[in-house]
């Protein structure tokens, strides 16, 4: 899959930005595949791992009726509740616009943080319920994608079977790893677990050639990991080793859940905690795998097999499922030399023990509750603070989106997306690209022959809206009513080979990286597109009803936020077609990262808790497109208001109504622990400490004037220090 660049969340080999990083960051489960390292999410949301609670959860049958929902409050486009008169927006405009709300919003205890993402999600998560719960209901169903819907909720939902069967369903699996006994066995093994879709020692996938877009090749990159970030593994401060040692103990307890002695799993878990320690030495980090270039390593099967000696890797591809892969591009190749070292150094034991922790661990959610339970102990309390478990049927709804998300996706869209919204955010698309195409001519610092290969490349720009034009084919994809964790694998396993069969065949451009009922959006250099699923294009973001002073604050932001990524630091580094190519002259790249390093400067400064500073190069492509967005934003809302009358509602101006519109999406509360695996781990600034609505504003001086902000003041950066590029 792409790097998705996207508002609220992530990062992989190509360069996908996400709009915003949403809960959680971990592994991914069973029914996931796992994407490169260059990907980014700010939306692609892995589903949760679960908290124990200080009793067993109680059983929830498919035969018990969903409680009728309370009928929503229609709120206000802008809700003046939510602000805090006493804060003054010259000194924090974060907590002018949203302190109301902070002061009285509370986390909710199954949650790391809360804020609109999360809100939108729940309710998007009630409407996904209503369509889940039809569809396991309605058994004699004939259209085949609502069954599989029905039938995969209908068994993640059957807890007293699950309860029964705790691992049996991975007898099979488990008997296969005891059945290794020498090296070969440990590379069909280590090719077995990619076909599931299991974490083992690398990532293989596919995905497109960055310098020639039009085809899709074989993608190796670094992986096999259980803590979130090789920084895990090698920062020596006493929060890192405290984690470390809660990390150890959680695979121990893993392990004994599987039936391993306490004893021997306890040293079973340090050998595969060393394991992955020497692969994570290996690893690039999350700054490293933001430069593209380097991420790009096309080698022949001769020149990887000269790289890694001790692998055989036709044996590989045929146990793999791969065939003849042609060209491979290598995203890591130091990462493959110390992975080599492991393969070969490393006893077949501890082999067996590193296989039997990753398939309980990408198993777990889809488990008895005593492995949820645990899993939820260290990957949400541990990690991140959470204090309770979600219900199961949230559980089992966001894992049903994960493994079949466009089955789910075309009920949800059926009922809750009108054709007019896709109408109303298409229009809104074409106001931002407008806007930007005159900011891009009005630049004082680019050249003219860089500005025309600019506008070729915003007037190239595809727009997706909604949901896909084709949905896909899971009609080679078997759901029953059967165990639960056997349909997140099957659902694994097709996704895997679904990627595979890829590879050496001509670029799909109308798939999707996101299940309409998504709430998030994302830029994708490789495909030069923009894409706002059905999820996100509801209030507070979007609002039929609202004027258009908050719909271009809200929404428009979010446009302005991924459009502006096709030409941040990583996405500027693709031409129109979606090529890794220098289509810059010189002196204009000088002044873009003269920019660019005053962003990363600006955003280092922040100190969201003591000693804890936000990481200035991993957030510059985000902090970039937010302080980007906004701008273009609101040059849309001026062209959008010429000649019409502009009278105050609330109180306030429409040019103040965009900004307020703007702050409110980014309203949040957030737990300590989250954000400090935030800071270390997400390639966006943190929104609870306002860095992502202050930040950008800062450099604004449209919300300077607005506001009548005296130069000076918190919300004003002096004149020689404003970042603007966009």
């Amino acid at each position: 899959m792409p790097k998705l660049f996207c508002l609220l969340l992530l990062s992989a080999l190509a360069s996908v930005t996400v709009l915003a990083q949403s809960e959680p960051v971990k592994s991914p489960p069973l029914a996931t595949a796992t994407p490169p390292p260059n990907v980014q999410e700010p939306g692609k949301i892995p589903a949760d791992k679960v908290p124990p609670p200080p009793t067993s959860p109680v059983p929830q049958s498919l035969g018990e009726p969903a409680s009728p929902p309370p009928v929503p409050k229609e709120e206000p486009p802008f809700d003046t509740a939510n602000m805090d008169p006493s804060v003054k927006p010259s000194d924090d405009f974060f907590l002018y616009a949203n302190g109301g709300w902070i002061k009285r919003t509370p986390i909710p205890p199954e949650y790391s943080r809360w804020g609109s993402f999360n809100q939108l999600i729940e309710k998007n998560n009630d409407a996904l319920h209503d369509v889940a719960e039809s569809a396991a209901k309605e058994t004699t169903a004939t259209d085949p994608d609502a069954k599989k819907v029905g039938d995969y909720y209908a068994s993640g939902m059957d807890e007293a079977t699950i309860e029964v069967a705790r691992v049996k369903p991975l007898t099979d699996e488990l008997k296969r790893i005891d059945a290794v006994k020498n090296r070969d066995d440990v590379l069909r093994e280590i090719a077995h677990f990619h076909d599931l879709g299991v974490s083992s020692l690398f990532g293989f996938t596919s995905g497109q050639d960055d310098k020639n877009s039009t085809m899709v090749i074989a993608q190796a990159y670094q992986d096999g990991l259980g803590l979130p970030d090789r920084d895990y593994y090698t920062k020596t401060d006493d929060a890192s080793k405290k984690l470390r040692d809660q990390y150890v103990e959680h695979v121990t307890k893993m392990l004994t859940l599987l039936g391993e002695d306490p004893k021997a799993a306890a040293e079973h878990a340090k050998k595969t905690m060393a394991m992955e320690t020497t692969l994570a030495q290996a690893s690039r980090t999350k700054v490293e795998l933001r430069d593209p270039q380097k991420n790009y390593n096309k080698m022949k099967m001769a020149d990887l097999q000269s790289l890694t000696p001790d692998f055989k890797w036709n044996d590989y591809f045929k146990d793999a499922n791969v065939g003849s892969p042609g060209d491979i591009n290598v995203g890591q190749p130091d990462f493959f030399k110390g992975a080599n070292k492991v393969f070969a150094s490393t006893p077949i034991d501890d082999w067996k023990e590193y296989f039997r922790w990753h398939l309980v661990h990408s198993a777990a959610s889809e488990l008895s509750n005593d492995f949820v339970n645990e899993n939820f102990n260290f990957y949400e309390t541990a990690l991140r603070g959470t204090k309770q478990i979600k219900p199961r049927w949230k559980r089992v709804v966001t894992a049903t989106d994960g493994a079949i998300g466009e089955a789910l996706g075309k009920l949800y869209v059926a009922d809750y997306f009108p054709p007019e919204s896709k109408a109303r955010a298409l229009e809104l698309v074409n106001n931002l690209r407008a806007a930007l195409s005159d900011r891009i001519n009005a630049l004082d610092w680019m050249d003219d022959a860089t500005k025309q290969a600019a506008q070729k490349k915003l007037a190239a720009m595809n727009v997706k809206i909604g949901y896909p034009d084709k949905w896909r084919d899971y009609s080679a994809l078997r759901i029953d009513r059967g165990p639960f964790v056997l349909n997140a694998i099957r659902a694994s396993r097709f996704e895997v080979n679904r990627e595979l069969n890829k590879i050496g065949k001509p670029v799909d451009r109308s798939e999707w990286g996101m299940t309409p009922p998504t709430v998030n959006a994302y830029y994708n250099p490789k495909l030069n597109e923009i894409v706002f699923p059905a999820g996100i294009l509801q209030p507070p973001f979007f609002n039929p009803k609202a004027d258009d002073a908050v719909n271009y604050g809200g929404i428009g932001a979010v446009i302005g936020h991924e459009m502006t990524h096709g030409f941040d630091d990583q996405g500027r580094q693709y031409d129109e077609v979606g090529n890794l190519r220098d289509w810059w002259s010189p002196e204009s790249a000088a002044k873009f990262k003269e920019r660019s390093g005053a962003v990363v400067k600006q955003y280092s400064e922040y100190e969201p808790l003591p000693g804890l500073h936000v990481n200035g190069e991993l957030t510059q492509g985000e902090n970039i497109a937010d302080i980007g967005g906004v701008k273009v934003a609101y040059a849309a809302l001026q062209k959008a208001l010429a000649g019409k009358p502009q009278e105050k509602i609330d109180g306030f101006t429409s040019d103040q109504r965009f900004f307020l519109g703007f702050a409110q999406i980014w309203r949040s509360v957030q737990r300590d622990e989250d954000l400090k695996l935030r800071l270390n781990t997400d390639p966006h600034s943190p929104a609870r400490y306002r860095y992502r609505v202050n930040g950008p504003l800062q450099d604004s001086a449209d919300f300077q004037k607005a506001f009548n902000i005296p130069d000076g003041s918190p919300m004003v950066r002096p004149a020689d220090k404003r970042v603007n590029i966009w």
